[in-house]
């Protein structure tokens, strides 16, 4: 029996939240299609106010979103509004990166012809979008996209399709053409038609590493089309010779258990001198003694949620018990006080004795001690990985950190500061398996519209000076 409709529940309660009708790729690409055309056309001032009013839109309701963000993921009320402020301010940055990432140029040429440089857009640009920042992420991708006069698809995760499709209704109340932002409802099936659609001119994916490599497979042998993935990571954190431990635990705790861990620049691994650690994994571990686990309306205010769904709960569970079976030794332990729902505690497992530890990102709240001898096996066990998206050193000492930036393969390198700490005025992208050399955030421009080099002239002059007969 064929599926027809998305249900989207609250992870927090099980109750139903929301459903739609699973849409058709070809058809909405193909209105995409006969769009883009129209608003390419428009002046990039009517663009860009348009872009404006969607912000004025959006933060008219602010709450809305945030409560409907908070239901869908279960993220606490604070966190969502926080997400819902990201999509708005994203339009003043991307107006302003695509100034400075493609502006037009003029320069002299030779026997006084001059030179441009100007941007295009692609045409019709697929968005496919994740669950852990339903609109934040997308919106990365298409506020841009839009500004450069391309038209976009999006079809949002299939766990949060009622945040994508309120992202989606705001960009068309401030007067985003219909035909130029289309809403594809859809799971797996949905998104691998609409990737594999040969009316799309390229595709902005946030998600998964095994799914942007099945993308970057899929997409090897169509150079024509722009690929621009944002993936995972199994991010180091380093903590090294600090005084101060109180603020060395609060960073570790906000890297990996903000979002229930489910930010792809949460940390995964704590890296610390061995014989040196102890003080700082007891503050560690009172920290998460005090860590509220609740729903996202709860009172006081909690610092997790759940993760998205139970099958995911199911599955970090499962890893975690794998990092046990291995060799882990847990420090605190991994608790789920519902089985019915997916609420899970913080975790922290020493897996220094593992002989081969997995090269994985857990999206879920488990944070792996690694403890080593010196500061250069620091190094090196921050880089023991095929991820390479954020990486951050809590130390006090500059020639440390200077060691640390200059060493670590990574697209986020912070110093002080947690794995999850990267401004949106900056670009956003990692290398390795998290991501394909395409940043996001501030450099999102450099993907949504390709340079056009001229040589221009008023009028016709050329001559040839030699191999011809007289």
């Amino acid at each position: 029996m064929s599926v027809t409709e998305i249900i989207s529940t609250e992870p927090a309660t099980g109750a139903e939240l929301w459903r739609g009708q699973i849409g058709d790729a070809a058809r909405e690409v193909a209105i995409a299609r006969d769009s883009w055309a129209a608003w390419a056309a428009q002046p990039l001032a009517v663009r860009v106010e348009t872009l404006r009013r969607f912000a004025n839109v959006v933060r008219g309701r602010l709450e809305a979103f945030a409560d409907l963000i908070a239901r869908e993921t279960g993220k606490p009320l604070w966190e969502a509004r926080t997400e819902v402020e990201s999509v708005i301010n994203k339009v003043d940055i991307s107006i302003t990166a695509y100034s400075d990432r493609t502006a037009q140029r003029r320069f002299e040429g030779a026997l006084g012809a001059k030179s441009a440089v100007r941007h295009k857009p692609h045409g019709v640009l697929a968005v496919l979008g994740p669950f852990n920042f339903p609109a934040h992420l997308p919106n990365g991708h298409i506020v841009p996209a839009l500004i450069a006069g391309n038209a976009v698809v999006f079809k949002p995760s299939e766990k949060t399709p009622a945040s994508g499709a309120f992202l989606v209704e705001c960009f068309h109340a401030a007067g985003v053409p219909e035909g130029a932002v289309r809403l594809l409802i859809g799971g797996p099936d949905e998104g691998r038609a609409l990737a594999s659609d040969p009316g799309i001119d390229g595709l902005l994916f946030t998600g998964s590493a095994r799914a942007g490599q099945a993308l970057h497979r899929q997409f090897g042998d169509m150079p024509q089309k722009i690929l621009a993935l944002e993936l995972g990571g199994n991010n180091p954190l380093v903590v090294w010779d600090t005084p101060d431990i109180a603020s060395a635990a609060v960073i570790a705790v906000q890297s990996a258990y903000m979002s229930a861990g489910q930010r792809c620049t949460a940390a995964r691994r704590l890296i610390v001198k061995d014989g040196a650690h102890d003080a700082l994994v007891e503050e560690i571990g009172r920290l998460i003694d005090r860590i509220i686990v609740d729903h996202p309306h709860a009172d006081p205010q909690p610092l997790m949620g759940p993760v998205i769904d139970n099958a995911t709960a199911d599955q970090v569970q499962e890893r975690f018990l794998d990092l046990m079976l291995k060799g882990g030794r847990p420090i605190k332990q991994m608790g789920r006080p519902d089985p019915a729902l997916p609420f899970l505690t913080p975790a922290l497992i020493d897996v220094t004795d593992i002989a081969a530890r997995p090269d994985e990102e857990i999206f879920g709240p488990v944070l792996q001690l690694i403890r080593v001898p010196d500061f250069e096996a620091a190094l090196a066990e921050a880089n023991n990985t095929r991820f390479g998206l954020s990486a951050s050193l809590v130390a006090g000492d500059p020639d440390l950190y200077d060691r640390f930036w200059g060493t670590v393969r990574a697209g986020v390198i912070n110093w002080n500061r947690p794995t999850n700490g990267a401004p949106s005025n900056a670009p956003f992208g990692g290398i390795g398996l998290s991501g394909n050399h395409r940043p996001s955030a501030y450099y999102a421009a450099d993907y949504c519209a390709y340079p056009v080099t001229s040589s221009e002239a008023d009028q016709p002059r050329a001559s040839i000076g030699v191999g011809l007969r007289e």
